[in-house]
């Protein structure tokens, strides 16, 4: 048996002794399971197995429309986006990562890469060292689902206390997007903080996001604060227009982007506890006179609970979506021994159920095999914040050919290792603040066996 098939067909068997956090079994039934789609366009309604009824706005070949946003996927003569990645897009973590295709650079004992992989876009990393092992179209700006919670929830979490308590105004409720996921939060109810982005995280619920939004300012205010996150942490194909992941006319991110916002969001010791809880309960509507009742909710990310396709052995996080535009999405992360790998996918053309979770699965499966036995085609840049004035001139916008080379004489410059394209001062700045990244990042993936259930 080979050791692909030793680690899928471990999904529910006790953890292994080299295992840094144990393995969870399947999540137990609930009343109501996780409805697949986090959200959707107006009047494209989705039946639940995601077949689009009569009305689904969504241009030929399922891309995405960026609606003409200055830097993004751009529309061709009749309207619609190009089928095909462009020719040339951002060169942030490297030059191959800016061109279109399939990117890996095997050496001997490497694993092939899975066959019949659909997504658009795809892209798996080794999570501390930031090395992309493979990728495909990885800059290519494509809508993001709600898979953008989690740049959401990387800029607001750090705002409010878990034991903050809030309630519900209607307000707070405004503006959300017809047939939206929620959790349902209930008006003159009182939620904490913690309850909140447990509905965000599990449920993938719009209504926690626009209640959490409503608290930092409004929803304008967010969707600013998370632009200049972005902007900081070097996710340049990004484009906020909501704060949840509803397909909105100029929303767009990218295979790179979504993985660095798991990558900073997994350094916060909450943002890893709620991507990996599988199952929690959930206050009900306050009514008086009467006792509080809670109800079951449960993580949206299959892989997490087995629900639909195999659990992933050593999963832990991150966030899926699905919508109109964007199809199906996904960032998740998971540690076999000591090694930790973040993997990216977005839209499959192939519409079976699940899709997007086996072949993130299969990325999973050939990133731990392959550790060791192939080169780098990028990397995952550090933020901006502690990266010097230097490299903030030189790897800010339009500087991304700058940011970084780590495809050695590939790059046409004759040089090779990492950073190459900086120079030496310029080298010397960025390689000390992605130093003291690596110390920062070496987070402990949380022990999933005591999340199970916990609310």
């Amino acid at each position: 048996m080979s050791a692909t098939a030793r680690r899928r067909g471990a999904a529910l068997v006790a953890a292994s002794a080299a295992l840094a956090l144990p393995l969870a079994t399947a999540a137990p039934a609930l009343a109501a399971p996780p409805a697949p789609h986090a959200s959707h366009t107006p009047g494209a309604s989705q039946s639940p197995g995601g077949t689009q009824s009569p009305g689904a706005s969504q241009s030929p070949g399922g891309r995405p429309s960026p609606g003409g946003k200055p830097g993004g996927t751009p529309d061709d003569a009749k309207g619609r986006p190009p089928k095909q990645p462009p020719a040339k897009m951002s060169e942030v973590g490297g030059e191959l990562l800016g061109r279109p295709g399939v990117q890996v650079r095997p050496e001997a004992g490497a694993p092939e890469l899975p066959k019949d992989l659909s997504g658009d876009a795809w892209l798996v990393a080794d999570a501390e060292s930031g090395e992309v092992l493979a990728a495909k179209n990885a800059h290519w700006r494509l809508a993001p689902a709600s898979t953008l919670k989690m740049l959401f929830a990387d800029t607001v979490l750090p705002k409010f206390p878990r034991t903050q308590q809030h309630k519900v105004v209607p307000s707070d409720l405004e503006g959300m997007g017809e047939g939206s996921s929620q959790v349902g939060l209930k008006e003159d109810s009182t939620y904490s903080v913690h309850d909140l982005w447990l509905g965000v995280f599990l449920r993938s619920g719009n209504d926690a996001v626009h209640v959490l939004s409503a608290m930092n300012g409004g929803v304008g205010q967010t969707v600013k604060d998370m632009q200049a996150h972005a902007e900081q942490l070097q996710a340049n194909d990004t484009h906020v227009v909501t704060p949840d992941g509803y397909d909105a006319d100029g929303q767009v991110s990218s295979a790179y982007d979504l993985t660095l916002f798991a990558r900073s969001g997994l350094q916060k010791a909450d943002f890893r506890e709620y991507c990996a809880t599988a199952t929690a309960q959930f206050p009900g509507e306050e009514r008086k006179g009467k006792k509080r009742e809670t109800f079951g909710i449960q993580n949206t990310n299959r892989l997490l609970t087995g629900q639909g396709v195999p659990f992933y052995k050593g999963i832990a996080g991150v966030k899926n979506g699905s919508t109109t535009n964007a199809g199906n999405t996904f960032t998740g992360v998971a540690q076999h021994g000591d090694r930790k790998l973040l993997v990216t996918v977005m839209n499959p053309e192939t519409k079976e159920p699940n899709e997007v979770y086996k072949e993130a699965a299969h990325l999973l499966d050939w990133g731990f095999e392959a550790t060791g036995h192939v080169k780098p085609v990028g990397v995952l840049v550090p933020p901006l914040e502690g990266a010097g004035k230097d490299a903030g001139k030189s790897g800010g916008k339009g500087g991304d050919k700058a940011q970084a080379s780590v495809t050695g004489s590939s790059s046409g410059s004759g040089g090779g290792g990492l950073w190459t394209a900086m120079g030496i001062s310029g080298a010397s700045v960025v390689a000390l603040a992605a130093a003291a990244y690596v110390v920062h990042r070496r987070w402990p993936l949380p022990d999933l066996a005591k999340r199970r259930g916990r609310s």
